[in-house]
């Protein structure tokens, strides 16, 4: 259903703003007479004709600051030995390239054919503890790493871990 608009309700709409006209112009901010003191101008004259540069605290570049540089490595369908290998040469090339995270993918262990096998540990054998484990007990990796800690879930959760990697250029052995 339609409805056809009323001279008295083109009337009402005109007196609304109109009304609003009026409220706008009464309730606008009037621009207040600010008196500044004879020294807040001669400050500010002194300022604009101050010929040095102001320090832009954006540009400066902070020596402080190291920024993350994250690699990543997959171990999935490594063997103990060639895991354990390629962790080592993978650390120390990191840390020869000043990368401060690697995430280390070594996968839960679901369909690992270790668990297969009765003369193995069903836990040990698998990747996800033999890699972190072989990293503790390496003296030589141990000197570059900061700590190791587990990864969050949208980098692998359970089947994968961080490990921070101290500065290159401030390491001391």
């Amino acid at each position: 259903m339609i409805k056809k608009i009323t001279d008295k309700d083109k009337e009402d709409w005109e007196n609304f703003l109109n009304n609003n006209k009026k409220n706008l112009n009464n309730n606008s901010i009037k621009k207040k007479d600010i008196k500044n003191s004879d020294k807040d101008k001669h400050d500010w004259e002194n300022f604009l004709n101050n010929k040095e540069k102001i320090l832009n605290k954006d540009s400066v570049h902070k020596k402080n600051i190291r920024y993350e540089k994250i690699k990543k490595i997959d171990l999935h369908g490594y063997t103990i030995e060639e895991a354990n290998k390629a962790i080592e040469q993978f650390i120390q090339k990191c840390f020869d390239e000043s990368v401060t995270k690697i995430i280390v993918i070594t996968g839960k262990g679901l369909r690992s054919k270790n668990v297969e096998n009765p003369y193995l540990s069903r836990d040990l054998s698998i990747l996800k503890y033999s890699v972190p484990e072989f990293i503790e007990n390496n003296k030589n990796l141990t000197q570059f790493i900061i700590e190791t800690t587990d990864a969050k879930i949208e980098d692998g959760g359970s089947g994968a871990f961080y490990i921070y990697l101290k500065n290159k250029n401030k390491f001391k052995e």
